[in-house]
């Protein structure tokens, strides 16, 4: 499983029936540093990424650091709606009353309304290319110091197959 990361995407409300919100986005086209070294290597999700799982309606989970012991909602409950979209993959999550009251409830709760868990991050798998063609592609970028180029690796990802997305403290790539 690979994982990514975005910081400063969550938003947490209290709902009406005692249940908490946690709502959140993870932006595409967002160039993230995944190693420096003697080439560095950088990652960009193109909108829709995450569309082939989530258009058919596969099940996806909110998780607390990664960790399918510490859910905190999930498709298939019906606690956690996911958007698509060109720009960024958006979420809300219901976090029932029996779930915010576990001890990863509490802590996920509690850290994310003191700024300390602010990051969200995907948990994904590239798909086959038997099953989805060109769904990553690797190029190597100018070597242009002078704007910022220094012949890093780029993977841009066209298609991801989203299992979870998770609420971290440092993500993967910020």
């Amino acid at each position: 499983m690979l994982y990514g990361g975005e910081s400063g995407a969550l938003e947490l409300r209290q709902g009406g029936d005692g249940a908490r919100i946690i709502a959140g986005r993870f932006p595409y086209r967002s160039a993230t540093v995944l190693g420096a070294g003697p080439q560095p290597r950088r990652e960009v999700f193109a909108g829709r990424a995450f569309s082939p799982r989530i258009n058919a309606g596969e099940n996806v989970h909110l998780l607390f650091g990664h960790d399918y012991n510490r859910p905190l909602a999930s498709r298939t409950a019906g606690t956690l709606t996911l958007t698509d979209g060109d720009d960024a993959l958006t979420f809300e999550a219901r976090i029932a009353p029996e779930i915010a009251n576990t001890t990863h409830g509490r802590d996920v709760l509690a850290m994310i309304g003191a700024g300390l868990a602010p990051g969200l991050s995907p948990g994904f798998r590239i798909p086959p290319e038997r099953a989805v063609k060109d769904a990553e592609k690797v190029e190597e970028e100018p070597n242009r110091p002078e704007e910022g180029m220094h012949r890093a690796l780029i993977r841009t990802i066209f298609a991801a197959l989203l299992y979870e997305l998770s609420i971290v403290t440092r993500p993967a790539y910020g």
